[in-house]
């Protein structure tokens, strides 16, 4: 504004000035000062000063130039076409005293636009979020179980049918009762050592009942799925990995589509079941009041990674109940056939 002003304040142009309609128009010389606009007789007597930044001009484009202060069209100043450095000093100095001036509007607007944007960004990071956390909250029992079912399913398709025997089912009731959980399902494959599903479900492979003599082994593998859980609802991992479509799809219609399904049963059988701080399965090994020493060697037979399951095994010099009778073991050893 002051760069624009030193250029144009020494402009003086003539003009032919009208105070109002009914008055002869008088010639004048037209001069610029600080924000305002000078006109003066020929004698250097100021006869009025507008304000530049209220200077309205009738006729853009066309000429003589014909100006008024805003809100006043009977007092007029007109300058010809020959005055073209005065009548382009106006237009400079009225754009560089609109910049200067505050916006509200546009103020406004920005604040607008600032705050929706960080509504969108607050909806964006965290709604997703918290429409997961509701959905794990709010789903039933009942339809966790059938969700956890149907992954099941899916997962028979790789690994073979779930083992079953009717000698040994009431062995495999009774060591989820055991160990805390609604159903344990013996796969002949498919899953590497053991996998929680929503509604209370653990897969064992095959390999922890017929390798091991403890029955306490399988039970240990159960107790860390059950310290997983406690850690992270399965029903929670399932929409983590499969993003907020799939909650809000199980929120609106209670049903997960087989694309869903397929996606997680993908990533869960492929990768290792996530480590867990020692403390933490400690502490559920000793609600469970089961030993965590065999299941620690069957983890690393060396016990070297495992030492602190070891030395602080909850059950250790205390009278331990047992896990199985001898010969419900044998017959859940068998579950899977030759």
């Amino acid at each position: 504004m002051k760069t624009a002003l030193k250029q144009y304040q020494r402009i003086e142009a003539t003009g032919l000035w009208r105070p109002s309609p009914d008055v002869q128009r008088r010639e004048v010389v037209v001069s610029i000062g600080e924000a305002t606009l000078t006109i003066s007789d020929f004698n250097e007597q100021a006869l009025t000063h507008w304000s530049l930044a209220a200077l309205v001009r009738q006729n853009p484009g066309d000429f003589p130039a014909l100006f008024n202060p805003d809100g006043d069209p009977d007092e007029t100043l007109e300058l010809e076409e020959t005055e073209t450095t005065m009548i382009e000093a106006i237009d400079r100095l009225q754009r560089a005293i609109d910049r200067a001036r505050p916006h509200p509007g546009r103020l406004r607007w920005l604040s607008v636009a600032g705050v929706v944007a960080a509504v969108a960004a607050l909806l964006l990071l965290w709604m997703p979020a918290a429409l997961q956390n509701h959905v794990v909250s709010v789903v039933p029992d009942i339809k966790r179980a059938d969700i956890g079912n149907t992954i099941l399913q899916r997962i028979e398709r790789v690994s073979g049918r779930a083992c079953t025997s009717e000698d040994a089912q009431a062995a495999l009731d009774q060591l989820a009762a055991r160990t805390g959980v609604r159903k344990i399902v013996i796969l002949p494959a498919g899953v590497q050592t053991s996998l929680s599903l929503p509604g209370g479900i653990v897969l064992l492979n095959r390999a922890l009942v017929e390798d091991h003599e403890d029955p306490s082994v399988a039970a240990g593998y159960v107790i860390a799925e059950r310290t997983r859980t406690q850690a992270q609802d399965p029903l929670d991992d399932l929409l983590d990995r499969t993003g907020a479509t799939t909650a809000f799809r199980l929120l609106t219609t209670g049903e997960l589509t087989p694309a869903n399904i397929d996606a997680y049963t993908e990533q869960v059988l492929s990768e290792p079941r996530p480590s867990l701080p020692e403390d933490d399965l400690l502490e559920v090994f000793a609600q469970a009041a089961l030993p965590s020493t065999p299941y620690a060697y069957a983890v690393d037979v060396t016990g070297e990674t495992v030492l602190g399951l070891i030395e602080a095994d909850p059950m250790a010099g205390r009278p331990l109940q047992q896990v199985l009778p001898d010969r419900d073991w044998v017959r859940l050893q068998n579950i899977c056939g030759e």
